[in-house]
């Protein structure tokens, strides 16, 4: 029998996800659970398990496009019950989703009714499959049912076949050039379609017959030929840029900024954090001015609670938490991203920097699970590592305040009555003014920069 796999809602309500790729293909044996292929939502790249152990018979979405929740994505061939296709067979046992938001019901009666694949000139074939309704969303991929390995096929009918397997940046130069990827024969792995075969075509095509090789449009200037550089380069707003791009406005079109500065002395706390690096207890976690602004930040929200609240429209109240989750910003190839730390406050500086490093090495991986993007309650952005010194940070939609660490420089500064080279840092403190009032913004930024300066302060503030 064959069974449907549907695009499930990954965590928070998510509409859509992108396919990344795809680890079998059609005809491949797959045991329960393992990872199929991989999908990039708003958030971050996501494995897919296998629901069923069969023999994938269709993949409906290509890598690169962008599918809404609920969609049909996979379908498998899977051993049914004996007895099962009998009129008064006992039911088959439900299976116990391993994903959240799996959609239909694959045994309900609303699945849609599946349509193979046209091909021109060819006769229609005939596979058995599940009955489904006949007022199934039209608007659902069609399945693709196969034959199986080990029954060849009739020399006189033609075999449906899955669509030309290719990356997104070879059917864009395909479309660009005007040429029909079901033309060629891929020469990569499991006939994967690659850029040499296209460029490879497009050059055995005779100019004025065949195929022809066409400049994109948006290409502006002289006439060019296919192997030209092109003149710009557009990128689809989708996945994490497009949340991110969204989020963004939201936060600033909806909650008030207030942005403060301070710039603050912080030679002694380096001189911290190096005494730390060579302790035997901290020589297995990396120790950064993230690290000690991590521990400031959690001491200066328990004098300051308004900092980690939110402001609840519906409900007409702010909600104060009495728990930090803390957010680091990181900058991935896909965009940025905010994971946070559970229950930081909890933390002390050696438990916050093996935290921190491995939220780092899972973001750039793109490895970040949608849990770990949810619930931040206060966020840092830590833009000194680029040499920037202050800025005006921008919400995390949902939190009342963010922080942002400047470069830590070598600067002529007051010292002991004097002047002094000293490592010197501006902290950057954006907050929502409806949630947090100017002094206790104020006062918060103050705690923070006066742990920075001083780790032994936080004895005194705690």
């Amino acid at each position: 029998m064959i069974e449907e796999f549907r695009l499930p809602d990954l965590g928070e309500g998510l509409t859509e996800s992108e396919i990344v790729a795809w680890h079998v293909a059609v005809g491949d044996t797959v045991a329960l659970n393992q990872v199929i292929g991989e999908v990039e939502t708003a958030k971050a790249v996501v494995e897919l398990p296998s629901p069923f152990a069969g023999t994938v018979t269709a993949i409906t979405h290509e890598p690169g496009t962008t599918v809404e929740v609920g969609e049909v994505i996979i379908a498998f061939e899977v051993e049914g019950p004996a007895g099962a296709s009998g009129p008064d067979a006992e039911a088959p046992q439900k299976r116990v989703p391993t994903l959240v938001g799996y959609g239909a019901d694959p045994e309900s009666s609303s699945r849609p009714a599946r349509r193979a694949r046209a091909f021109a000139g060819a006769p229609a074939t005939t596979t058995t499959t599940t009955t489904v309704a006949a007022s199934a969303p039209a608007r659902l991929p069609a399945v693709l049912p196969a034959v199986p390995p080990e029954t060849p096929p009739a020399p006189s009918a033609r075999v449906q076949a899955e669509r030309p397997r290719s990356t997104p940046p070879v059917r864009k130069l395909a479309r660009d050039m005007g040429i029909n990827l079901e033309l060629l024969a891929g020469s990569g792995e499991r006939g994967l379609i690659t850029r040499g075969d296209v460029v490879a075509f497009a050059e055995d095509q005779p100019h004025g017959a065949g195929t022809p090789v066409a400049v994109p449009a948006s290409s502006a200037g002289p006439a060019q030929t296919a192997g030209d550089a092109a003149r710009e380069v557009r990128t689809p707003i989708k996945g994490v840029r497009k949340f991110t791009a969204a989020a963004m406005v939201q936060s600033a079109f909806t909650a008030p900024h207030v942005t403060e500065f301070l710039t603050v002395d912080v030679t002694a706390g380096m001189e911290f954090l190096a005494r730390l690096r060579g302790s035997r207890a901290f020589a297995d976690v990396k120790l950064t001015p993230l690290t000690l602004a991590a521990k400031a930040v959690c001491i200066g929200i328990a004098r300051q609670p308004s900092l980690n609240s939110r402001w609840d429209e519906a409900a007409q109240e702010i909600v104060t938490m009495n728990y930090v989750n803390l957010g680091i910003a990181a900058a991935t190839p896909r965009g940025l991203i905010v994971p946070n730390i559970k229950d930081a406050q909890a933390l002390g500086m050696h438990g916050l920097a093996e935290a921190i490093g491995g939220l780092s090495s899972t973001a750039r991986s793109g490895k970040t699970p949608p849990q770990d993007l949810a619930g931040g309650t206060f966020s840092i952005t830590n833009i000194g590592v680029f040499g920037i010194d202050a800025g005006t940070p921008i919400l995390n939609p949902g939190e009342a305040g963010i922080l942002a660490l400047g470069a830590v420089r070598n600067t002529p500064w007051e010292y002991q009555g004097g002047i002094a080279l000293r490592q010197v840092m501006t902290l950057s403190l954006s907050f929502d003014h409806r949630l947090v009032d100017g002094e206790q913004g104020s006062r918060f930024l103050a705690d923070v920069g006066a742990v920075m300066a001083d780790p032994a302060m936080a004895l005194a503030l705690s």
